[in-house]
This record gives C-alpha cells, sequence and structure tokens, in this order.
C-alpha cells in the first residue's frame, strides 16, 4: 500500500502531503469533489462524518462533521478558484483553530495519480497546534480509506446518486 508522506519543516509554517493512488486522476479529483465519496473516505474511520455544505465552485463553502463517542468536531472552509484536475485551492479550518490555505496539486503517471497538498498556516504555532492534534493520522487514515473506496468503485467508472 502507498505510503502518505508529511512534510514538516522546522520554523516553517507550511505541512506538505504526497500519496500516490492506483487510480487514473479523473477518479481520484471526482472522490475530492463529490461529497457523497468524500462522505466515504474522509477522516478516520473511528468517526461518523456528515457533509453539512460542499459547494464545489468558487467561493463555495463546505463543512465537513465528525462524531464519535467523545462528540462532535468540525472542518470547513472556501473554495478559492474553480476545483478541477488542475488543482483544489481552499481554506481548511479545524473549528476553534485558526485557518490555513491549502493547495492540491494532481498529476497523472502512468495509470497512477499523485496528489500534492502544501497547507500554508498563519503562524509556525497554529501549523504545530494542527500537527500536535493529530493532523498526521487523520489525513493517512482518511488516504487509506481513499484508497480503498477507489479499488472497490473501480477507478474511472465511480458511480454516485448524481449520475
Amino acid at each position: 500500500m502507498p505510503q502518505t508522506q508529511i512534510t514538516v519543516e522546522p520554523n516553517q509554517s507550511l505541512v506538505s502531503i504526497t500519496r500516490e493512488f492506483d487510480a487514473p486522476l479523473d477518479a481520484v479529483v471526482r472522490a475530492h469533489l463529490d461529497p457523497d465519496l468524500v462522505a466515504q473516505w474522509w477522516g478516520p474511520r473511528s468517526v461518523e462524518i456528515t457533509i453539512e455544505r460542499y459547494e464545489v465552485r468558487d467561493g463555495g463553502r463546505w463543512r465537513v462533521v465528525h462524531r464519535d463517542a467523545d462528540g462532535e468536531f468540525a472542518f470547513y472552509g472556501v473554495f478559492h478558484g474553480e476545483p478541477s484536475a488542475d488543482g483544489i485551492v481552499q481554506t481548511f479550518q479545524y473549528e476553534g483553530s485558526p485557518p490555513s490555505l491549502q493547495a492540491l496539486m494532481f498529476e497523472e503517471r502512468e495509470g497512477r495519480t499523485i496528489v500534492r497538498t502544501t497547507a500554508a498556516f498563519l503562524s509556525v504555532e497554529a501549523r504545530d497546534a494542527m500537527v500536535e492534534a493529530g493532523m498526521a493520522s487523520g489525513v493517512t487514515e482518511g488516504y487509506e480509506r481513499l484508497d480503498e473506496l477507489l479499488g472497490r468503485l473501480g477507478g474511472p467508472s465511480i458511480k454516485t446518486r448524481h449520475d
């Protein structure tokens, strides 16, 4: 199984995340943009995921809620520019913490897709707080789940209720 690479450089307010998926570009992008699919992989297995809002357009807002035995916590943001295979730029905020600006870039190589994410935080302290809150385990487990979803759905023939 591919590994999720997370880079956190000292004294920089950035986090870089790279993951390769054994699926074509269009399937990976669709899994990032279709709320029905996002709800199936975004975050750890231990939480129930609800997509409260997912407006995939320039200026569109999104809000994803996780629920577990300890309660409810949410993430939210705004898409900047038109989300597409050319990339996704969005603000990303865990409720009660400062926002970050994230850029996701997709690259297809021989039927596989590499997703590269750069998250820019307002400060090193804000970045460190997100890292200490378990960002790495949430991202890693979410991408493992995405890998499984892409395998189950057969890459480019992914079907949802929107088809």
